[in-house]
């Protein structure tokens, strides 16, 4: 059996999915359901058992798993409960990687693009621990994803006791089917279709900074289909240990996701730039981009779906439709 944490969330349950495609349905989901449709982004799959939070520990006593795919957490980058955080964030996670190291279990992890803080260049995967002691996350989220991967390369450097495979991955801006649930953290793309579906203008912001053009602001933008690929090539046995970056390695802008939408859609597109809150201003990044050399290093070969592709796909397999969901 494989245990996917957070199996019914956005990533989770495309991992599910990819998992039942290929023919496995040994598959147990850890997860909170809670009110806002998550079981939704399960309807359409097969899995072995579902487990509350609650009864993780219990139900892991005496088991013996292939692998532990640890996608859960508190990830909204606006989270103030700090209390909350660390134990969703934290400290489960250590328990979860005390039992694989106890178990010898593969154990496949998300870290995540916010632990580099506020940087506009330089999103190098470095997990020394020199290089991971420098970096200043600027929200309680990419801070408690930080501490963990601290503590785990904290032990290997220490050639303390590991799973035979334990591998994090720092996703970047992630966005495909399943991500509904997310509210103001899902991508901007499914954020906008239905209004400009509807014919109203989509709405970005404008630049603040010179040198930058309205809508120009740059993100990695990775579509979950290449996210899944490489964390089924990290349960696969040929990865390296380590922790790695998750994009594309080609920032591209807002406006180019919005572009893409429009032209999948068959219509020109209809833009509006408003005023970024002053609120966010300060704080607001204008740049992300991964460095995806570590990964190639170790391993991992192939490709990850250019953005038009990807929104195309996206648009009219997912959000054009009736049933949006995988």
């Amino acid at each position: 059996m494989i245990l996917v944490t957070g199996g019914a969330g956005f990533i989770g349950s495309n991992i599910v999915a990819s998992l039942n495609e290929a023919g496995r349905t040994d598959v147990v989901v850890n997860d909170v359901l809670g009110s806002e449709g998550k079981w939704r982004n399960l309807a359409k799959r097969q899995i072995a058992d579902f487990v509350p939070p609650e009864d993780l520990a219990r139900w892991l006593e005496g088991r013996k798993l292939e692998a532990v795919i640890h996608m859960g957490a508190i990830s909204s980058t606006t989270a103030t409960d700090g209390d909350e955080v660390m134990e969703n964030n934290f400290h489960l996670s250590l328990r979860l990687l005390d039992w694989c190291t106890q178990t010898g279990t593969p154990f496949v992890y998300a870290s995540s693009a916010a632990t580099y803080g506020d940087r506009d260049t330089n999103f190098i995967d470095d997990w020394s621990l020199d290089a991971l002691k420098k970096l200043r996350p600027m929200n309680l989220y990419g801070w408690s994803k930080h501490l963990f991967d601290l503590a785990l390369v904290d032990r290997y450097v220490k050639k303390q006791k590991l799973p035979p495979v334990w591998v994090g991955l720092k996703f970047f801006n992630v966005y495909g089917p399943n991500e509904y649930h997310k509210g103001a953290m899902a991508s901007v793309l499914s954020k906008v279709f239905d209004g400009a579906k509807a014919g109203e203008p989509v709405k970005l912001f404008k630049s603040h900074r010179d040198g930058i053009a309205d809508g120009d602001q740059r993100r990695d933008f990775v579509f979950v289909d290449d996210v899944v690929s490489v964390v089924r090539w990290a349960i696969s046995g040929s990865a390296q240990n380590g922790i790695y970056n998750v994009g594309t390695g080609q920032a591209e802008s807002f406006r180019d996701m919005i572009v893409a939408m429009f032209k999948a859609m068959g219509r020109a597109p209809n833009i509006d730039y408003v005023d970024m809150p002053v609120s966010i201003r300060d704080q607001y990044q204008y740049f992300t981009q991964a460095d995806a050399g570590n990964l190639r290093r170790a391993g991992y070969n192939a490709g990850f779906t250019p953005l038009e592709k990807a929104v195309a796909q996206y648009v009219t397999g997912y959000l054009d439709k009736q049933d949006k969901y995988r």
